[in-house]
């Protein structure tokens, strides 16, 4: 999808975000209604941490739009200042005030008037951490020993249950690491938090979502073609995700029709670096050869698109928790364990050494081909389209 390239968002726009926000929906899901990208929703969320700013309100002492109003309709008639006091029920002093500020008695606007009364009013009050730095430093103490706000909290009161200005809130503690324009305590800390987010996410926030893991306009598995399904002819693949230790993981390719298989080097688990792993090895084989991949719901690949556009190869999904719909793929995954046993540190394995395992597992042969090796069935397609 295509995105405008700057939108300004209205104030109505930003609470209906807020509001989405709180109720506990994705930063993908408010994209959506808003055809945007879910970093343009984050931009604004983020400003405050993911906490919703209170509602600006007016002091019941300043003047009003519709008074402004009043004193420009006045200045327009030639009426006195005191008699637009005297209409207003305000103090002249008062009225002097706010043409001095905007303009004089030629040029004062009520709406520029208005606007920039809000303006002036942007005075944020410096938080408890930020006026008293050895509570601060306290706090940020506390923090790297990872104790959580709450029993930062907690304890302070604790200890100084008569003395305001040695306590503070967790929640107080939370905003500040949170919104770090209140420049308190370093962003750093946020990982030694329990839970190392930057935003705050609304208490009814559910990863149990319809929308959550689900791939964008996945194609199902029940939608592959009868001649996939019967692997009557060569070039369609089943694929999947090795994993090991410290987030380690390797590709791993079986052709179904010959159960050939290959191992791509991937340096991690993300979509962008999985697919162009992936569109990389598929241009080393013919095109004849790869005509379709059929992958489980691994966000891996929730970039498929750019996939099939960098490859011409059509994509199908499985149905949730069904590995067995690419059981080919299985089986070769269980035979990978023989050479990367669970636990291990897929990392550091250089490809050569992935293609070498391929190679050996290629040259076994098989009952299911009438004992031939899937390097002999493969090297027989190869021969036969060229």
């Amino acid at each position: 999808m295509k995105y405008p390239k700057r939108i300004y968002y209205t104030e109505a726009d930003k609470a209906l975000m807020w509001d989405r926000w709180q109720k506990g929906e994705t930063l993908g899901s408010i994209a959506r209604h808003f055809g945007r990208s879910h970093s343009s929703i984050q931009g604004i969320l983020s400003r405050t941490g993911g906490i919703r700013p209170p509602a600006r309100r007016r002091s019941s002492r300043s003047l009003t739009l519709a008074e402004r109003e009043e004193i420009s309709r006045g200045l327009a008639a030639g009426r006195s200042l005191r008699s637009i006091a005297l209409r207003l029920g305000r103090a002249p002093s008062t009225i002097s005030r706010e043409l001095n500020r905007n303009g004089g008695l030629d040029s004062y606007r009520a709406h520029a008037a208005e606007q920039a009364a809000w303006d002036r009013s942007c005075r944020p009050k410096r938080c408890k951490l930020a006026l008293n730095r050895p509570l601060a430093m306290t706090v940020a103490e506390l923090l790297r020993q990872r104790w959580s706000p709450w029993q930062i909290a907690g304890r302070l009161k604790r200890l100084y249950p008569h003395d305001e200005d040695c306590r503070v809130s967790h929640e107080t503690i939370y905003k500040t690491l949170f919104i770090q324009a209140r420049g308190a305590l370093k962003k750093e800390l946020v990982a030694h938090l329990r839970r190392r987010r930057t935003m705050r996410r609304s208490r009814h926030h559910t990863q149990k979502t319809p929308d959550h893991g689900q791939i964008t306009d996945a194609v199902s598995i029940r939608e592959r073609p009868a001649e996939v399904e019967d692997r009557a002819v060569p070039g369609h693949w089943e694929g999947d995700l090795l994993c090991g230790s410290n987030n380690s993981q390797i590709a791993t390719l079986v052709e179904r029709h010959t159960r050939y298989c290959m191992l791509v080097r991937t340096d991690g688990k993300d979509t962008e670096t999985v697919v162009n792993a992936l569109i990389k090895q598929a241009h080393k084989l013919p095109r004849e050869l790869y005509k379709s991949l059929t992958w489980d719901r691994g966000k891996e690949l929730a970039d498929h698109k750019r996939f099939s556009l960098a490859t011409d190869v059509e994509v199908y999904f499985c149905d949730p928790q069904s590995p067995w719909q690419r059981g080919s793929n299985e089986q070769v995954n269980g035979l990978l364990r023989q050479y990367f046993p669970k636990g291990m540190d897929l990392s550091n394995i250089h490809q050569n050494k992935l293609n070498a395992v391929a190679r050996q597992l290629n040259e076994r042969p098989r009952e299911t081909l009438d004992f031939e090796t899937p390097a002999e069935r493969f090297s027989q397609c190869v021969a036969s389209i060229g």
